[in-house]
């Protein structure tokens, strides 16, 4: 008799968020990924329920990356009773080391200005986890090489591949009775500023591919001139330019960014601010991991150089008693928390701001508020008028376009029997069914959060 596997798809099903995949074989359980939902509030409440599993069968976890919505969730995977092994490549567990502290740290924070404040309806207000169980959390780490198969039982191994997107993402190739399952993850780009183009499965029986920009083109933008003509309207406007960023790739490519263009001489000499504690954080991790980008280190010395680098919340209001036009990234990407608020909350009803807004804004944040045209945001329990200037750029996402999708799976050799599209809106996922359906004729399914799909191998 052939053997059983179930896949439950506990987060990342019909929306891009909570990336949590549970694999049951009849001799490991493992976990791909164990993030965070976030966005809409209904998604939102569902980070605060037990899963509906045992957590304490589950063998492995496998991170494809360290995003927060790909390890978000990992301590209160703990706290419901998981001690097995977290495992990513080397810079994937140091990204989330940093990720999940700083997550803490937020937490711990929030709830205790909620409290202080009383703008919460929990009495107390409690953060979703702190820094003791962020730390017990990656004591459980260990790292994987990429490109090694490794072998977790008699009838399973598994490979991490190199695939863009952050630095140590990875896709993640399980083998399964001779059957391959193939998670995506999240694709990078190819011709990056920083890292090398993707890497592509050649075979694939059952593929999970991400689909977050399934149904969309990323406009043929030109980043530099753009930002160019941005930063010399601020300074005409004696303003500021608030770029809310993802600590974690987005920021670290903006530096590189701004400091190409200070170079060539098409800015201003204009002050540019960090302020992301976890993006300073990462840059570190670009030091330790220089085989995993292609910025070379005189050029990363000389950008850092270049830009202050806000060490404390000190000197963000420091930054922002600044009079002078100055450029501020800080996080968060999507404005849901981080520095980038305090920023807003001072400088957002001036229309001498422009905020821009430099990738996917998840439905439910005010990132997407902001882009859609709110007329008022709230921040830390009050509403602020928005009379600053909102722009978007969409060609600086880390995420692959439905071009780069298709051809990321053209290099398969085989027609897999079931392709699942996850790590998408709804529209989104059926646009990319039609085009793989179209293109190729698979076998495309979009299963719908917490479905498991059985399995014979």
């Amino acid at each position: 008799m052939k053997p059983m596997v179930n896949i439950t798809f506990l987060g990342a099903a019909g929306i891009v968020t909570g990336s949590k995949f549970l694999i049951e074989t009849p001799e490991k359980k493992i976990l791909i990924d164990c993030g965070l939902f976030q966005g809409l509030k209904e998604l939102r409440v569902l980070n605060w329920e037990n899963l509906p599993i045992n957590a304490e069968t589950i063998d492995i976890v496998l991170l494809t990356h360290g995003h927060l919505d790909h390890v978000g969730y990992l301590p209160r995977l703990l706290k419901q009773g998981f001690t097995g092994k977290i495992i990513g490549t080397a810079p994937t567990l140091a990204i989330a080391e940093i990720i999940l502290k700083d997550s803490a740290k937020i937490h711990e924070e929030e709830a205790k200005k909620a409290n202080e404040e009383k703008y919460t309806k929990h009495n107390p207000a409690l953060p979703f986890y702190n820094i003791y169980e962020a730390e017990k959390t990656i004591a459980l780490f260990k790292a994987d090489l990429e490109g090694k198969w490794i072998t977790l039982s008699k009838n399973i191994t598994y490979r991490f591949q190199y695939i863009g997107h952050i630095i140590g993402a990875t896709f993640i190739e399980l083998n399964l009775w001779g059957k391959r399952f193939v998670f995506s993850g999240d694709i990078g780009r190819p011709n990056d500023y920083l890292l090398e183009n993707p890497k592509r499965p050649k075979w694939a029986d059952y593929l999970f591919i991400e689909s977050t920009y399934g149904s969309k083109l990323h406009p043929d933008e030109d980043i530099e001139n753009i930002l160019s003509q941005l930063i010399k309207e601020t300074v005409h406007k004696r303003g500021n330019l608030i770029i809310p960023s993802f600590a974690v790739e987005r920021l670290q490519t903006l530096m590189y960014v701004l400091w190409k263009l200070y170079k060539q001489r098409r800015i201003p000499n204009i002050p540019i601010f960090i302020d992301s504690p976890m993006g300073n954080n990462v840059l570190e991790i670009f030091e330790r991991f220089p085989s995993w980008h292609k910025l070379p280190m005189t050029e990363y010395n000389a950008m850092c150089d270049h830009i202050n680098i806000n060490q404390s919340y000190r000197e963000t209001w420091q930054t922002i008693d600044d009079t002078r036009s100055k450029i501020i990234i800080a996080g968060s990407g999507m404005v849901t928390g981080g520095r980038v608020l305090t920023y807003l909350q001072q400088l957002i009803n001036k229309p001498s701001t422009t905020v821009l807004l430099v990738g996917y804004q998840a439905e439910g944040t005010r990132g997407r508020q902001l882009q859609e045209g709110t007329h008022e945001i709230r921040l830390f329990g009050k509403y602020y008028p928005v009379k600053a200037t909102i722009k978007h750029i969409e060609n600086l996402s880390a995420h692959a376009d439905q071009n780069d999708l298709l051809h990321w799976i053209s290099n398969i050799k085989n027609i897999p029997e079931t392709t699942f599209l996850v790590h998408g809106e709804p529209n989104a996922l059926d646009a990319f069914r039609v085009k793989i359906k179209e293109t190729l004729g698979w076998n495309v399914v979009i299963p719908k959060l917490m479905d498991t799909k059985q399995i014979v191998v």
